[in-house]
């Protein structure tokens, strides 16, 4: 029973950090260590992956109407708006890729409770939230240029505390992106990303698991997909209405937290 009810901790963490700009890695890695979540980091990996999944899946729900006309676009077969959209995204994948596939090993290990890097990497994104919540409008549309950058930004992400879509978001802003648009483009370039993490993982037999630990996956999963819907819609009215400093300051606060949690149970 307490590991179910840890995976739905887990899962409703995941729902909201994900979306909201405050590193949904960096809450999952913190909750596991003052949940004395023991399991080795490709195990704990597991769990992240499939969370991250659940928000895969919330943002095409909330996204569906742009995904159907983004398809309905490219299989017109011409060189129209949401083909160049469609490309764009690729282009934002290819750091991450590149990033994911060259330190697959090193990576899994910054998912095993590695709260002082995750204190750090929240003042990183506290920063960049605060130089772009201070960003002028604009209505300027994401061009390749501004793709391959925040492509940069995701992949650089990839480490827990640094929030993807604060990160790609605020890069999109202070790149001159319309906020709006920073905040589309920022939660639909990841969902190609997510679903092929899994497809090699699903390929690779990494998510092969007993039935009980296959319930955590399930309630995680339900968790993270239900507030992950009602999170992302707050988020795209919070981008437009220029509140990202409140975000900044809670990432100094849990930075601090976890900072100082580090130094009390290692001092």
């Amino acid at each position: 029973m307490q590991d179910i009810l840890q995976a739905l901790i887990l899962g409703i963490i995941q729902g909201l950090t994900e979306f909201l700009p405050v590193s949904s890695s960096g809450h999952l890695e913190l909750a596991k260590y003052l949940m004395q979540d023991d399991r080795v980091a490709s195990e704990s990996l597991i769990m992240t992956v499939t969370l991250h999944a659940a928000t895969a899946l919330a943002t095409l729900l909330v996204f569906r109407k742009e995904v159907g006309v983004l398809l309905r676009g490219i299989f017109a077969g011409s060189w129209n708006e949401e083909t160049q959209f469609a490309v764009k995204i690729i282009v934002s994948m290819i750091p991450a890729v590149v990033v994911g596939l060259a330190f697959e090993a090193q990576l899994e290990q910054l998912f095993d409770k590695q709260i002082l890097l995750v204190g750090f990497m929240l003042i990183v994104t506290g920063l960049l939230l605060f130089l772009a919540d201070r960003a002028k409008p604009s209505a300027k549309g994401v061009t390749f240029k501004d793709a391959l950058i925040i492509g940069l930004a995701q992949a650089i992400a990839i480490l827990p505390g640094i929030s993807r879509s604060g990160a790609t978001i605020s890069t999109s802003v202070l790149l001159g992106v319309d906020r709006e648009r920073a905040a589309r483009f920022s939660f639909l370039m990841v969902v190609p990303l997510i679903l092929g993490k899994m497809i090699l993982d699903i390929k690779d037999g990494a998510l092969t698991q007993t039935g009980a630990q296959t319930l955590e996956l399930l309630v995680g999963f339900v968790a993270a997909f239900g507030t992950g819907v009602a999170a992302c819609l707050w988020m795209i009215r919070l981008v437009k209405a220029s509140k990202l400093r409140y975000f900044s300051v809670y990432c100094f606060i849990i930075a601090i937290f976890a900072i100082v949690l580090f130094l009390v149970q290692n001092g």
